[in-house]
């Protein structure tokens, strides 16, 4: 009788996307001299439409006092203390359009660095954006207030105007190949 070989032990589990914070983040004030931006995170819902033809979830912003009569991201926003840019993302898309994200359905679409030189502070973002086929729930106007409309379009038919910068990924994403991981505007 032969002995079986050994049974190699199971792969280490991939780590978590979102690691665990041991402590809350606090802001000491110990950086006041240093150049501040802030994150933000963009999700780009996407689908294939009737045609066969890849499109986005965009809103019309309204109400917000930035680029309002402009398309953009169905969902985007500040990351808030204690908080990942992937947490972000999942929190913009259900408190902007009601759906439900799961961490591992974003993809990393690339990361702005961008800024409005002599600008107000509040312009100098690290944007990361992120696209998702994965969701649960109807995609609605969650906040009334501050979305005029809100529409799939195919992304070689764009609505005009649509916020530069996000214009700048969109017509990457639309060109098919390899998407920059990295972009500068405003330099």
């Amino acid at each position: 009788m032969s002995e079986r070989p050994p049974v190699p032990p199971s792969p280490p589990a991939p780590p978590p996307a979102v690691e665990p914070v041991e402590t809350p983040w606090t802001d000491d004030g110990s950086a006041d001299h240093r150049f501040r931006v802030v994150p933000a995170a963009y999700v780009l819902l996407r689908r294939t439409g009737q045609s066969g033809a890849p499109e986005v979830l965009l809103q019309l912003r309204e109400g917000t006092g930035f680029m309002d009569g402009h398309w953009a991201a169905g969902a985007a926003g500040h990351v808030e203390a204690d908080e990942s840019v992937v947490a972000a993302a999942v929190r913009e898309a259900r408190e902007e359009l009601g759906v439900v994200l799961d961490p591992d359905d974003l993809r990393p679409v690339t990361v702005m660095h961008r800024g409005q030189p002599g600008g107000p502070a509040l312009e100098q973002r690290v944007d990361v954006f992120f696209e998702a086929d994965r969701w649960r729930g109807r995609p609605r106007r969650a906040e009334t207030a501050k979305a005029a409309d809100l529409r799939w379009f195919a992304l070689d038919a764009l609505p005009e105007p649509v916020v530069p910068h996000e214009l700048r990924v969109l017509r990457a994403i639309a060109a098919g190949g390899e998407i920059p991981r990295l972009l500068v505007q405003g330099f």
